[in-house]
């Protein structure tokens, strides 16, 4: 038999045979015969061709400019606290009417609808809303200051208004922070740092307490043609600022035709209370046209304001066909230059409707956006379209303005729900979004 170790001897020769063969033949090929040379001249103008191209195209100069700025750092902006909704579909392919895309809420701030976005066959993908972007709005939502009782939750997007809807009037207190009001022998005090439009300092509260309250749970689901969020909100009785102890269940339903809103209040606590709900969108005129946009109202009377500069009420309740105030036709009227910051009451509800309707519409951009108050319970639509604002406002809410008013006549009913200890009652509205000229997209 062989011996390995002579096989292995036999191999190693091989092997060092084979390495000098090959360094004998790159001596002779390339290092003799220059071709070493030509590769190394043939890599380096190569080189420099390419950078001269990148050169030209400007490459070198933009990855230097990348290179000298400073990483981005990506901040979650959270409004309240909290992480923002954001509702959204895809538009139909060759769709020839307008549609909803997207809504974004603020679970942190009271369930506050930031943004609503829409596709209109003439102007692409628009914002619905008069509001900043969200990273400003949480810089400007900080809950102190002048924001301390959620002033900034009303001067943007859709505030839901609870638990009364907007103002209510009262003597102002010693600090002068505070009202005090009173209903059925209770007395309220009622934070005065919000002011939407009338009223004096610390004279009037608004918007109710909700606007900064951060939510308890939230959840969401996806669905075929949009989504839903719903939020529950626990602010107990607002620091001792209402009588019951109230949970408030929020649930808004995105499609492409409809947001559908829901909020339920639930009197958690032993006292009977008074409840108010209503809602404030900020609807931004994208032809930036005051004046020609429509509005069409339900049948109903304005509640008169004695006091133009305070928004004091007379208690009066005025018919409001063939005045300045009438927009109650089926094709509406136009604004024109009136100033209006007025509630209008005893809505009636019209043939094959679901409920009082209000409309707004811009013949300009060719769509209009309607609200049906789909709850008996909302008594109430207030208008508020500043001559010279960029934004018309239409709140559908249960209560007049200054509800615990002395103004009122005994037996008017100004639209508070007295929930007993135990009770619910809801608040729900349809928002539609409709053309004005294309058959396919007129609802």
């Amino acid at each position: 038999m062989e011996d390995p170790r002579l096989s292995r001897m036999y191999w190693a020769l091989l092997k060092q045979w084979a390495a000098k063969r090959r360094s004998s033949i790159w001596h002779a090929a390339v290092m003799r015969s220059g071709l070493l040379t030509i590769i190394v001249l043939a890599i380096l103008l190569a080189g420099l061709a390419f950078g001269w191209h990148e050169h030209r195209l400007g490459h070198f100069g933009r990855l230097k400019k990348e290179l000298a700025e400073k990483p981005k750092v990506y901040v979650v902006v959270r409004p309240g606290g909290q992480d923002v909704i954001k509702l959204e579909r895809s538009s139909l392919v060759g769709g020839s009417g307008p549609e909803f895309l997207s809504a974004t809420l603020l679970p942190g701030r009271g369930m506050n609808m930031l943004q609503i976005t829409a596709y209109l066959p003439q102007k692409g993908e628009v914002n619905l809303l008069a509001s900043p972007t969200l990273e400003e709005a949480a810089q400007r939502m900080t809950g102190t200051g002048d924001d301390a009782s959620g002033a900034q939750s009303l001067a943007m997007g859709a505030a839901i208004e609870a638990p009364w809807a907007g103002r209510i009037s009262g003597a102002a207190t010693a600090d002068g922070q505070n009202l005090t009001t009173v209903w059925r022998g209770m007395h309220f005090t009622l934070p005065t740092g919000v002011k939407d439009s009338y009223g004096l300092d610390n004279t009037m509260a608004s918007g109710g307490l909700l606007l900064k309250q951060p939510s308890y749970s939230v959840n969401t689901n996806v669905m075929p043609d949009g989504g839903e969020a719903q939020a529950t909100f626990r602010p107990g009785n607002f620091e001792d600022r209402w009588p019951s102890q109230t949970e408030f269940t929020t649930a808004i339903v995105l499609s492409g035709r409809a947001i559908e809103m829901k909020v339920t209040a639930h009197n958690t606590g032993n006292t009977p209370e008074p409840v108010g709900i209503g809602w404030h969108p900020r609807f931004a005129i994208l032809s930036s046209h005051r004046g020609q946009m429509v509005l069409r109202l339900p049948q109903g009377m304005r509640a008169e304001v004695k006091d133009r500069r305070t928004g004091e009420l007379s208690g009066k309740l005025l018919p409001v066909t063939g005045t300045e105030y009438d927009f109650t036709d089926q094709s509406g009227a136009k604004l024109g230059g009136l100033h209006l910051d007025d509630t209008f009451v005893h809505l009636k509800q019209g043939l094959m409707e679901d409920g009082a309707v209000a409309e707004l519409r811009d013949p300009e951009s060719d769509y209009g956006l309607r609200i049906t108050a789909l709850s008996p319970t909302i008594k109430a639509m207030r208008v508020y379209a500043p001559p010279d604002g960029s934004f018309i406002s239409i709140d559908p809410q249960f209560n007049y303005d200054d509800p615990f008013g002395r103004e009122w006549d005994r037996v008017e009913d100004t639209g508070i729900v007295l929930l007993q200890p135990g009770e619910s009652t809801q608040w729900k509205i349809r928002l539609e979004i409709f053309s004005l000229t294309s058959p396919a997209g007129r609802l």
